[in-house]
């Protein structure tokens, strides 16, 4: 009865705060309508939805949160690309973020996870505050009329380690191992969905139901264009007499389609050899083999050198391939699947990888990221240029600088001293991880442990290309790193709930006792 009495009073407390979420969402709404649109008050009824029921429920805006991440360049580039679209996402997390922060002063649970990773972030921001004020304050007395270089600062270190918070976040929304399982499967359904949708996306080009860039003329054959948006995400290139294609999948730009793919084959592994049940391997498989597919018919470069190499580097690191119970049907299925694809595409695999060549032959990686290395320390001082000043989300704001490599960009804003702080971070953070994924002993949280600090591992230490600095890795990097600093403690939590469910009587029989209801994580 209790229980029951609980339970009303809470749909009415729902019902009423939703009700009153909804009615100042319309007043705003129509505020917004009346200098900007019908799209205008739109966008600003959803994003005062979403900001207060994000705050009343935590938990529920970071899954919110982490299902809209892969379909936010879709939704605002479908709606309009309003600027109030452009931080819906944060809408989410920004609100869910305060709310933790309150349970954990509530229930006096430590806010700061991992305590020992706070020295290195402390320098580190201690670096980026005295760039905002000595390097980003001197321009905005005595700089260009019409920038805002404080503003660009302020976004600068939010873009640096804004998502940072993200690993407490992950960290208490998991309470035990169904939980994470399913983050984990709901991953691979996001990875299909996105996958499936970027086909269709290729389909309608290569039919000529969607132009693409093919009209274009002079350089604008090359360039990636907003105005040749097709069915879903932002900014497409689709020249095929040029030879040239790059999708944006459901993102934004083509180059966050490719870090997506590279971020999902770690997942979608994880999935396909570490889940406990043979349907969720299969799925995982099947989002692997999407992944694969994806890679080649976007035209992303990077991906197609990179997911392959990942997966091999993966099955030997985790020791999946001397595990032939799994690895034998898993690599079978994935073989058959890919080698029908490249049988049906054999044209387009061997135009890709012409093309992969051939961007190698003009400039090699390598040479590149030396090139910008020596470009970014030459002048160099101190503390740097200014944060944000090589932030393309802060172009905005005043002039930026293009570095396309990430650590020659950190010098080049926030000075080598700031680059190396911002190294002791990502470094203590994979030490740290690796531990915690180390002492579990439970073999599939072990297993999914390897992946995703294989994950962490990779990103700590990329330079190619800025991916933390934009979605999806800027989240997935913050998030996973918390998922495997608390496996430890979701396999003591399992191995407890285990222990209860069966209690031995008197007798000698056993009984069925539910597990405990309560469980580290907030409401």
């Amino acid at each position: 009865m209790a229980q029951k009495r609980k339970a009303d009073r809470i749909r009415k407390e729902l019902i009423q705060f939703t009700t009153n979420a909804i009615c100042a969402a319309i007043l705003f709404g129509l505020l917004l309508g009346l200098i900007g649109g019908i799209k205008v008050a739109a966008a600003g009824v959803m994003v005062i939805l979403i900001l207060a029921l994000s705050f009343k429920y935590p938990r529920y805006a970071l899954w919110g949160f982490f299902i809209y991440l892969p379909f936010g360049g879709t939704i605002t580039y479908a709606i309009g690309n309003s600027p109030l679209l452009q931080l819906a996402k944060d809408g989410f997390y920004i609100p869910a973020l305060i709310g933790m922060v309150q349970y954990c002063r509530q229930e006096r649970l430590p806010v700061l996870v991992p305590k020992q990773l706070m020295p290195a972030l402390g320098t580190l921001l201690g670096f980026c505050i005295l760039t905002l004020f000595i390097v980003n304050g001197y321009q905005q007395l005595f700089g260009e009329d019409g920038e805002k270089p404080i503003a660009m600062g302020i976004l600068g270190i939010k873009v640096l380690i804004g998502y940072a918070p993200l690993i407490v976040c992950a960290y208490y929304l998991l309470r035990s191992k169904k939980e994470l399982l399913f983050l984990m499967r709901l991953t691979m359904i996001l990875i299909i969905a996105c996958c499936g949708l970027a086909f269709i996306q290729y389909l309608l080009l290569l039919t000529g139901k969607c132009v693409g860039t093919r009209l274009e003329t002079g350089n604008d054959l090359f360039k990636a264009s907003l105005e040749a948006r097709c069915f879903v995400g932002g900014a497409l290139l689709y020249s095929p007499q040029q030879g040239v294609i790059r999708l944006p999948g459901t993102f934004v730009a083509p180059w966050q389609w490719g870090w997506f793919l590279i971020s999902s084959s770690f997942l979608a592994f994880a999935v396909a050899f570490s889940d406990p049940k043979t349907i969720w391997r299969l799925v995982g498989l099947i989002s692997l083999g999407t992944v694969f597919v994806l890679t080649v018919v976007s035209g992303q470069r990077i991906a197609l050198a990179l997911v392959p190499i990942i997966i091999a580097l993966l099955l030997v690191f985790t020791g999946q391939v001397t595990n032939l119970k799994r690895f034998i049907p898993i690599g079978v299925g994935l073989g058959v699947i890919l080698g029908i694809a490249a049988i049906q595409n054999s044209a387009t695999v061997q135009e890709r990888t012409d093309s992969f060549i051939s961007r190698w032959n003009a400039s090699p990686p390598y040479a590149f990221i030396l090139d910008q290395f020596a470009w970014a320390l030459k002048g160099n001082n101190f503390l740097g240029h200014g944060l944000g000043r090589a932030t393309n989300a802060a172009r905005a704001l005043g002039e930026t600088e293009l570095v396309e490599t990430y650590y020659p960009k950190l010098i080049y804003e926030i000075g080598p001293f700031g680059t190396l702080a911002f190294l002791s971070v990502v470094t203590t953070l994979t030490y740290l991880t690796f531990k915690a994924y180390r002492s579990v002993r439970d073999r599939n949280l072990r297993s999914y442990g390897a992946s995703l600090w294989c994950f962490v591992l990779f990103i700590s230490y990329n330079t190619y290309y800025y991916p933390l600095d934009v979605d999806p890795v800027a989240v997935y990097y913050w998030f996973f790193a918390g998922v495997i600093l608390k496996l430890p403690e979701i396999e003591r939590l399992a191995k407890l709930e285990e222990a209860e469910q069966e209690e031995p009587e008197t007798n000698g029989k056993t009984r069925k006792k539910k597990p405990r209801s309560k469980q580290l994580g907030f409401a």
